[in-house]
């Protein structure tokens, strides 16, 4: 068996042996557990919070549940769920909450919030508030408001004379700015119809982006149009619109007509965060969670920059949010931490890591994020966003979903399928899973 399959395994037998007998009881010294995934340095600056929690308060205890990724942590809370032991508290983007809000698995928050002197909705974004409200109901507490930015090596802009990204540079401007970082060995530019010879495969790539809806949806708005036929309740993806079209084709393009992304072989070989850290890709579209793994960096100077526009300027949220279990052991306990975290000093303790643009506003705009000790030296980019974000649609199969859309988005970049079969294949692939969709 292999060590993630065991670890999940292990994990959940011991869950399952904490609920034999007890129901949702506790002992008054049972540790809150708290479920959540990252890399490494992700990992680490949640330690920095619980280690500082339990230092101001002596008697608390907060185990940290490390999930392997994402889908780890789904399958281990689907679990433990199942198996009447689920973790008191996990941290859970908006995209994938919804499955456990529609099981009736997360513990409404609104009674909490309003008897709490330490956090006033007020004092927080509303698109990131806004995102976790499941029936009219406040379910879990956003910790940030993040947006995809582009990261990008500064060092190696300056090394090739290439101007810097900034704010309002257009799609074109991506695709040329990609083209002239894109070079070999000797530093010399490699012409899309040259990049896929063995002796010619690119030294530095100019722009790593995954393919997935997540990536194509601020694309796809802010050229006017949508992803989806209704926000609110959608029966199925509109990629065949004029506007969404030409952004998928676009999207395509970068890797089809432009060799400016890494083949999918080369991802396999090496993810695009890892060749961006190793100073192997002049830039990268991601969301602030790579801000914590790009602080290790010391071969180079690293910054952000804005989205490139269509038409207007749109982003698209990336928000994660500490949930309650109904099945919690220590619901008073839990609550207890939840509200240090996204209170105003637990927020200051976690930007402070890089791990987040803060959902509490004032934060957001305090030293704590906006200081210039540590890079991105541009972190106003993240919060000069918020106005422009957009979140993804809530509903229970939007997991499902994304794998779905994955795949085929994948194979549209790298092996060349044509348009009009992958968006046949999107919409037809997808339907069943919008139907089966349970909406907030």
């Amino acid at each position: 068996m292999k060590p993630k399959a065991l670890l999940a395994l292990l994990l959940s037998a011991v869950l399952l042996t904490a609920g034999c007998g007890s129901g949702s009881g506790s002992s008054p010294g049972d540790p809150v557990r708290l479920l959540v995934f990252g890399a490494p340095e992700e990992l680490a600056a949640y330690r920095t919070l619980i280690d500082a929690y339990e230092k101001a308060r002596p008697n608390a205890e907060v185990q940290l549940i490390e999930a392997s990724d994402r889908k780890d942590l789904l399958a281990r809370l689907a679990t433990s769920v199942a198996g009447g032991a689920p973790p008191d508290l996990f941290l859970m983007n908006y995209r994938f909450y919804g499955q456990f809000a529609a099981k009736n698995v997360v513990e409404p928050l609104d009674d909490r919030i309003a008897a709490s002197e330490a956090i006033d909705p007020a004092d927080y974004y509303p698109v990131a508030m806004d995102a976790f409200t499941w029936s009219g109901k406040q379910l879990c507490l956003p910790q940030n408001v993040s947006s995809l930015a582009v990261y990008y090596n500064r060092t190696l802009f300056q090394k090739y004379s290439v101007p810097e990204p900034r704010a309002g540079w257009t799609w074109n401007d991506l695709v040329g700015t990609a083209g002239a970082m894109t070079r070999d060995a000797r530093g010399q530019i490699i012409k899309a119809t040259e990049s896929e010879g063995a002796a010619l495969r690119p030294a530095v790539h100019g722009l790593g982006v995954e393919p997935s809806i997540i990536r194509l949806a601020p694309f796809v708005w802010s050229n006017g149009g949508e992803i989806v036929d209704d926000p609110a309740r959608p029966t199925r993806l509109t990629l065949d619109t004029p506007a969404a079209r030409e952004a998928l084709k676009n999207l395509v393009d970068l890797r089809l007509a432009y060799g400016v992304v890494p083949t999918d072989e080369e991802v396999e070989a090496e993810d695009d965060e890892s060749r961006f850290a190793n100073g192997r890709l002049a830039m990268l579209m991601s969301s602030r969670r790579s801000t914590t793994t790009f602080r290790t960096i010391d071969d180079f100077e690293w910054d952000v920059a804005p989205l490139p526009v269509y038409r207007e300027q749109v982003g698209v949220l990336h928000s994660d949010a500490y949930c309650m279990t109904r099945g919690a052991r220590n619901k008073e306990a839990a609550w207890r931490f939840l509200e240090f975290a996204i209170a105003e000093e637990g927020q200051e303790i976690i930007a402070a890591t890089g791990r987040t643009v803060p959902s509490h506003i004032g934060v957001s705009q305090s030293p704590a994020f906006l200081g210039p000790a540590q890079p991105p030296r541009s972190a106003k980019v993240f919060l000069d966003a918020i106005p422009t974000v957009r979140a993804l649609p809530t509903v229970s199969t939007w997991p499902e979903i994304e794998d779905v859309t994955y795949g085929i988005l994948e194979n549209a970049m790298h092996r060349g399928d044509r348009l009009d079969d992958v968006i046949r294949d999107l919409d037809q692939q997808t339907r069943p899973l919008f139907a089966r969709g349970e909406h907030g």
